[in-house]
Parts: C-alpha cells; structure tokens; sequence
C-alpha cells in the first residue's frame, strides 16, 4: 500500500469552500482506499489529507483523471500554500486489507 498525509492552508474565510470542493473531486478514484480531509482544530485555515492507495502507481494515475484535474483546478485560487507532504507505508487500518 501507498499512504500520504498532507496539508494545505486556505485563503482567509476559505477552508470550507476548498473543503467542499476538495470532497466532491474523490469519487471514483480507483485504487483509492480510504481519502480523509480533515480541519486542522489548532489552525481555522488549514486542513490535512489522509489518504490510502493500492500502489503509488493508482495514485499517480489519479492525478490524471478529468474530475481530479478539474478540481485541482478550481481549487488553486483558494489554497494560501502548501504544508507538509509525508509518504508513508500502511500496514493495518479498518477496512483495509492486510
């Protein structure tokens, strides 16, 4: 398996927006495992991705697809920066498999 953990600081008043935006551009995603977006309760801009892939190879190919690079592209005027980017190697999670 394939894990990232990222985070993004909005525009001041648009981490809602970025949300709503960001949550309707993850469906149909194959490979997807599992893709979280989180608030950040310490920081009213920032938000944290959580996501599971089968391989990284899925995750690159999602990059690609229609629906996630219109999203990308609606969402960049909304997104202040970038934060942190960690890659990690699941292991074990509900309803991931083993």
């Amino acid at each position: 398996m394939y894990g990232l953990i990222g985070s993004f600081h909005a525009h001041a008043g648009q981490r809602d927006a970025l949300i709503d935006l960001m949550s309707e551009g993850i469906r149909n995603m194959p490979g997807c495992l599992s893709y979280i977006i989180a608030k950040d309760v310490n920081d009213d801009r920032k938000i944290w991705v959580t996501e599971v892939w089968d391989n990284k190879d899925s995750h690159a190919a999602s990059l690609k697809l229609p629906a996630v690079t219109a999203t990308i592209t609606k969402a960049m005027p909304l997104i202040a920066g970038f934060g942190e980017q960690i890659i990690t190697a699941p292991v074990s999670g509900q309803n991931l498999a083993e």
